[in-house]
């Protein structure tokens, strides 16, 4: 009777194993660019889709080469998401999505852009999650995207994405109060590359960047002595307290400029890429959370 009990047991745990695969294999898999988005779309389909990203955390979305798995991955995709404005460098999601004949949803469509001058040209500033109030439009425009392809769960889709834009609200007004401990002669934020630029303008701070600043394969690749010296330089005349690196950029250049400068570095933040598992900005509210109180602590700072 034992044996039969334990054979019994094993053949219930295999026939439940085997069940849970084949529910996840009926999943619907949305294929995402970047982690911030692969976040807010895990927000709105919960455990109802399989939500994969190209990019791992520490990631450069600028820099990234794409890599045969990607095409594999989203050959097998229903629904590709992007950021879009060309965050994506070269564009190698949307030709991802384009290969394999697939749907792909921008999440900026719909936001006014702000401006960034790159080479010579005036280009649209893709970072436009720093806003919480970007990231409900994000979110609004994933949940029509998969409710084009699931129609039947797409009231489910709603009701999490409404949720989830009410969190946002109140993350917005979280920094709102964190921020006003910071002096407004005193918000100038200088970071590694221009990433910052909606968060500076949604919440009153100047988005500094030295003169003589690289930021080619990484900040201060290739930069030059005179270069390095204009740097310094400028970020002296902003007389700021501190500067921030960030966790997709290689910090080490920042760091020596910063010592050079005078200036103390105010933490690592989450710029293109959150954190990984475990860490505190594994998700976009954790990013913001960790960015808003190591920027304000570092500039209210005495």
């Amino acid at each position: 009777m034992k044996r039969f009990a334990l054979a019994m047991a094993l053949l219930g745990m295999f026939v439940g194993t085997t069940q849970a695969q084949e529910e996840e294999a009926k999943k619907l898999l949305a294929v995402c660019s970047t982690t911030q988005v692969a976040d807010f779309a895990r927000q709105v389909v919960g455990d109802r889709w399989d939500v994969q990203c190209v990019l791992a955390a520490g990631q450069d979305p600028h820099l990234y080469e794409v890599k045969p798995g990607d095409a594999r991955l989203v050959a097998r995709a229903a629904i590709c998401l992007e950021n879009g404005w060309h965050l994506e460098g070269n564009e190698w999601m949307k030709t991802l999505a384009k290969d394999a004949g697939k749907p792909i949803i921008s999440c900026v469509t719909g936001l006014k852009p702000l401006e960034l001058e790159e080479d010579g040209d005036t280009i649209d500033d893709p970072h436009a999650w720093f806003s919480p109030k970007n990231a409900a439009v994000y979110v609004n425009n994933i949940a029509r995207g998969v409710s084009q392809i699931d129609p039947d769960h797409a009231d489910e889709y709603k009701a999490r994405a409404d949720f989830y834009v009410q969190q946002l609200r109140t993350l917005h007004v979280w920094i709102q109060k964190e921020v006003n401990s910071v002096p407004k002669t005193q918000r100038k934020l200088i970071t590694s590359h221009d990433a910052f630029n909606y968060f500076c303008s949604e919440y009153g701070f100047i988005s500094a960047a030295p003169a003589g600043w690289s930021t080619g394969d990484e900040v201060g690749g290739g930069i030059t002595a005179e270069r390095r010296q204009q740097s310094i330089k400028s970020i002296r005349d902003f007389g700021v307290q501190a500067i921030f690196v960030e966790t997709s950029v290689n910090p080490e250049i920042i760091r020596q400029i910063a010592a050079d400068a005078g200036v103390k570095i105010g933490g690592e933040l989450y710029s293109d890429s959150m954190g990984g598992p475990g860490t505190a900005g594994e998700s976009y509210l954790g990013m913001m959370r960790e960015n808003v109180l190591k920027i304000t602590r570092a500039l209210s700072a005495k």
